[in-house]
């Protein structure tokens, strides 16, 4: 489709809102810097910290502090990480707000461990890395199972049953390490 020019001087009237990349590189750093800016200003606010207090937790200047808040300065993933110290909030949140880190899969779980303000941020990433790894071990099997499922055989989920002392072991690849553990234990009690 042919476009008529619209403005009197000749010019498409999208052209005047068309930006530079230069100019859009700038606006999303802005608005990154705002985003951010304003998750740690209303954090600090409800940690009831005032901006000196978080400034000085964190070991930056107080106008610096201001200035990430206002949104005018974005900051270095490593005052991030200071400053979430002073918060009492994980980093991880900080840097995915800032944009440092991509957004994970929404998980309850994860928000209320990196919410709590009792667990320090090693027991909160030990705590994670847990969960993930039983997730993916979860995920993995799921994919077996549907595998086994197509072609006809049934899986074994690697859990003896105190019930059934003869019950097989689980095949190679079915369950957890523990789960195998545990099974290979009981048949050995059971014989």
């Amino acid at each position: 489709m042919n476009r008529e020019p619209d403005g009197a001087n000749g010019t498409d009237e999208g052209d005047a809102t068309r930006e530079a990349p230069a100019d859009r590189a700038a606006r999303v750093v802005s608005t990154a810097a705002h985003d951010i800016g304003g998750f740690i200003r209303s954090q600090r606010e409800s940690a009831q910290v005032s901006l000196r207090q978080l400034a000085q937790l964190a070991g930056v200047s107080n106008p610096y502090l201001s200035q990430i808040e206002r949104g005018l300065r974005k900051p270095s993933a490593e005052v991030l990480g200071q400053i979430a110290k002073g918060l009492r909030v994980s980093s991880e949140v900080l840097y995915i707000q800032a944009g440092y880190l991509e957004q994970r899969e929404l998980s309850p779980v994860r928000d209320a461990v990196l919410a709590d303000g009792d667990l320090t941020d090693r027991q909160k990433q030990a705590l994670l890395e847990i969960y993930d790894s039983f997730r993916r071990e979860n995920d993995t099997a799921d994919e077996s199972n549907s595998e086994s499922s197509t072609t006809g055989t049934t899986s074994t989920t690697g859990i003896v049953s105190d019930d059934a002392p003869d019950a097989a072991e689980p095949k190679p690849g079915a369950g957890s390490d523990a789960d195998r553990v545990l099974s290979s234990e009981r048949t050995k009690e059971n014989r």
